[in-house]
């Protein structure tokens, strides 16, 4: 998204508030199918009341979305291995998955290694890594929806991930200290932020010296119209937010990463899913 797009961009507080709505409907959909009540501990409650809806519910409403944007691609669980990279998950992890890719395929992970999360929602993608870099690793989920957090935490227990834990925060603003992990990835988040460039800013502070940035996500190969741009309801679902893969490229590139490449099959509707990549100089 470049700075001529802000106009048609709605107030930040409102696209927040509907990115959080969607995303704890859909927490919620999958803890009350597991017989479980999200505590919302972690923070509060929704400024508004958001009826609990079933799981097929909210996931027809996230394909509609994209299917009104011309957007085509795997989804969810769609982009993992069932039979090895899901194979042991329960439903209450491979159900919470609304990814647009799977960020392990290129994550590189080796034994030991330190890995956060941006937007970790049910925990699929830590949990995988959790396998990779093993009991002397660590993996660390991030996510602004209290709801997910309680969904994470309850599929942690179930999983026994001993080397997995999850904190509320925001991507922008990262609770983690400089250096403090060897890969940072995310799977179809950062395109709902509203301010990008501190995403990725904040993704470089806290990589050490030859960190990985490993990112799938929704880009735009041509520039979608101002009604996209200004629908909350497509910026929830991964659609009116995502920058041009071009922009994208370069906004990592500013926040001082090198390496840094974007690989995609091409879409008649210019809404694609990348594979992205990145490194923090030694």
């Amino acid at each position: 998204m470049t700075a001529s797009d802000l106009t048609s961009q709605p107030d930040v507080a409102a696209v927040r508030r509907a990115v959080v709505d969607r995303y704890a409907a859909r927490a919620r959909a999958v803890l009350e199918s597991a017989g479980v009540a999200p505590s919302t501990a972690a923070c509060c409650p929704p400024a508004t009341p958001t009826e609990s809806q079933p799981i097929e519910f909210v996931e027809a409403l996230d394909r509609a979305v994209l299917a009104k944007s011309g957007g085509e691609l795997h989804y969810g669980s769609a982009n993992y291995d069932a039979a090895n990279d899901l194979a042991g998950l329960p439903e209450s992890v491979v159900g919470a998955s609304a990814g647009c890719g799977n960020p392990l395929a290129i994550a590189e992970l080796t034994a030991g290694e330190r890995v956060l999360d941006l937007g970790s929602g049910g925990g699929i993608d830590c949990f995988l890594a959790a396998q990779q870099v093993g009991e002397t690793g660590a993996v660390w989920g991030l996510d602004m929806t209290p709801e997910m957090i309680d969904l994470a935490r309850h599929n942690a227990a179930k999983v026994g991930a001993s080397n997995v834990r999850f904190r509320l925060g925001e991507i922008e603003d990262l609770p983690f200290s400089d250096a403090s992990f060897d890969l940072v990835m995310s799977n179809c988040v950062i395109n709902l932020s509203t301010d990008k460039p501190r995403v990725f800013a904040e993704a470089y502070r806290v990589l050490a010296s030859g960190g990985r940035l490993r990112v799938s996500d929704m880009v735009w190969t041509a520039e979608p119209s101002e009604a996209t741009r200004a629908s909350l309801e497509q910026w929830a679902g991964c659609v009116a937010g995502a920058m041009l893969v071009d922009d994208y490229v370069a906004a990592i590139r500013a926040a001082g990463f090198e390496d840094v490449a974007a690989e995609y099959a091409p879409s008649d509707s210019g809404l694609v899913s990348a594979s992205v990549f990145a490194r923090r100089p030694v």
